[in-house]
């Protein structure tokens, strides 16, 4: 790596910091009842929604409860956002006239936007009127991010409750995650992102003359008109409310982009500030997560313990991201073009790189976006090395718990400390507890259930992808790049992040169905068990801690946290990736 990378990356975790701790004391107030300070004057705005939804909004829920209430939600938003697509041709706020979505692509995207992955099979600008990116896409990000906040925080009432049976609810949760975060943060970052030049409109697409005419080939011929006309004298430039999409999809985990190229493209991510401010919006609300945790239980050091886990696995793997791309591509050498570092160029692997951010921010960006299950892009992951495009791959298949998904990645990671002091326990020969409260069977049970669907849902789904006619015919580059491809879009869908080896033509009814089944379960059959756990653990009493209790707060803890999410969550996936990214860079590097 060089220095440049090295320092943004210091500058990038320290910012974060200084933002996450004071969001995770709001966020621990939100996760109450009471008003929530600094904020209360958007209380009526609370009151009202609640008052709209009835007395469902008031009864305290147990597990089950709480988990009918989120598949009913999400059930219903999924209809909603399928429809809107299917009727959108006789839709308002729809000035390019762009007919309705196809079924199977309709049902792809309800199913990703509702299960918080963002997996676009469509380009953006060709595809989706105004009111679907804003009625349909950009209202899944926020009731998304908002269900995955509030299954968070069913599970820190379940470790911090003394006994008994509620968790809270569900429709409390979701409005007050809405109203008191995802809301006044998002207001607050598309300003920052329409100062930075991301646009914000309502107008149809605007065709001008390009800018150098003499770019273009027989530019000069055809003034004269001694040739004829054969290249594009005009360019037609994409509109839209992006500023506004834009904020949630990046605060939220989303990342479904606006634009085909997301945020690569200048009007969602036009400068350096603007790719670093939306880095830090990813990771925002999952690091304040952990700091609300910890107040929450009581135990603020319990949150610095899961955050210090997380930004360890983060920091090495942004450093392996960031050294593969800065190595000379073999192919490139060999054709004798300089991938130098120098003071006029970012040197290394600049293929499918925008120069405006060069190798450090992409790198950097590659591996934010997947750790934390967002899915946006300022690159094109398919272009990187071998070993580059393996981090992102890597940061999936843990789980999503380095930092993860708003909401998603803090029960996912709880869940992995919960196996880790069964297995402390084990060792020792002791009942394993947590927080106070023992982890016996049912957990277990569950946690298992929440470690093992997902990888089965990638490894069975690229299977039958590999051996079917429809599923390779969408793979454009055969072997161990193809095989990747096909590995990366399911660890995409069943962790729902989102991003994708673009070389692969997944917009097919083969795999619109196979991802959207694939994103349904990898968000749902982990939320139920999740939930269940929660419920579990709210009945037990909260025992103190004695002599035989293992701390869960130092650095013994962060290391065997680290140890098992790497070992549980890797070693599932190690023959695929021997077949796909390390044969891949064998080939280039080995001969």
């Amino acid at each position: 790596m060089t220095v440049q990378s090295v320092l943004l990356l210091a500058a990038f975790l320290l910012v974060l910091l200084v933002l996450a701790w004071p969001l995770g004391a709001v966020l621990a107030g939100v996760a109450g009842t009471g008003r929530v300070r600094s904020l209360g004057f958007l209380a009526p705005l609370e009151r009202l929604v609640l008052r709209a939804a009835g007395p469902a909004a008031g009864a305290e829920q147990g597990w089950r409860g709480y988990a009918l209430a989120v598949l009913l939600f999400s059930g219903l938003g999924a209809v909603f956002t399928y429809a809107v697509q299917r009727l959108q041709a006789w839709l308002p706020f729809n000035p390019q006239g762009l007919p309705a979505v196809s079924p199977d692509s309709s049902f792809n995207t309800a199913i990703s936007f509702v299960a918080n992955t963002n997996w676009q099979g469509y380009g953006g600008e060709q595809t989706m009127s105004y009111a679907t990116q804003m009625l349909a896409l950009a209202g899944q990000n926020f009731f998304s991010a908002a269900t995955g906040i509030a299954v968070a925080f069913a599970l820190m009432r379940g470790f911090a409750a003394r006994s008994g049976a509620s968790i809270g609810n569900f429709w409390r949760d979701l409005t007050r995650s809405t109203v008191y975060v995802l809301l006044p943060l998002s207001l607050l970052f598309s300003l920052f992102l329409v100062s930075q030049g991301v646009i914000q409109n309502f107008a149809p697409y605007k065709e001008v003359a390009v800018l150098d005419q003499l770019a273009y080939p027989q530019a000069q011929a055809q003034a004269d008109g001694s040739a004829p006309e054969t290249t594009a004298r005009t360019q037609l430039l994409a509109m839209g409310p992006v500023a506004s999409q834009e904020a949630i999809k990046l605060l939220g985990t989303n990342g479904g982009g606006f634009f085909n190229a997301n945020s690569a493209h200048p009007y969602e991510n036009p400068t350096a500030l603007a790719n670093f401010g939306q880095m830090l919006a990813i990771f925002l609300i999952p690091a304040a997560l952990c700091f609300a945790f910890g107040r929450v239980v009581g135990e603020p050091r319990q949150g610095w313990a899961i955050l210090a886990a997380m930004t360890l696995m983060f920091a090495v793997a942004a450093v392996a991201a960031g050294a593969a791309e800065q190595q000379a591509s073999p192919v490139l050498q060999a054709l004798g073009v300089d991938q130098a570092a120098s003071g006029l160029q970012a040197g290394g692997n600049m293929e499918g790189k925008e120069v405006r951010f060069g190798v450090a921010a992409s790198s950097l960006f590659a591996a934010v976006t997947t750790a934390a299950s967002c899915g946006a892009v300022n690159a094109m992951h398919d272009s990187f090395m071998p070993l580059g495009g393996m981090v992102p791959l890597v940061l999936m298949q843990l789980g999503e718990v380095v930092f993860g998904g708003v909401g998603s990645g803090l029960y996912g990671m709880l869940v992995f400390a919960i196996l880790a002091v069964f297995v402390a326990g084990l060792m020792i020969g002791r009942t394993p507890e947590y927080l106070g409260k023992k982890i016996q069977a049912f957990e277990m049970k569950m946690a298992s259930l929440v470690i093992l669907v997902v990888p089965i849902l990638v490894l069975a789904g690229t299977a039958v992808a590999l051996a079917s006619t429809a599923g390779r015919a969408g793979i454009a580059n055969p072997g161990a790049h193809g095989f990747s491809e096909v590995l990366y879009a399911f660890t995409s869908a069943a962790n729902n992040n989102g991003s994708a080896f673009a070389g692969l033509s997944a917009n097919t009814p083969f795999y619109n169905t196979m991802l959207g089944i694939a994103m349904w379960f990898g968000r749902f059959a982990v939320i139920v068990p999740v939930l269940a756990i929660a419920g579990s653990l709210a009945a037990k009493p909260r025992l103190p801690a004695h002599a035989g209790t293992l701390p869960t707060h130092g650095p013994l803890f962060v290391f065997l946290l680290v140890a098992i999410v790497v070992l549980v969550g890797v070693l599932n996936y190690v023959p695929a990736l021997a077949l796909g990214p390390v044969a891949e860079h064998l080939q280039l590097f080995v001969h």
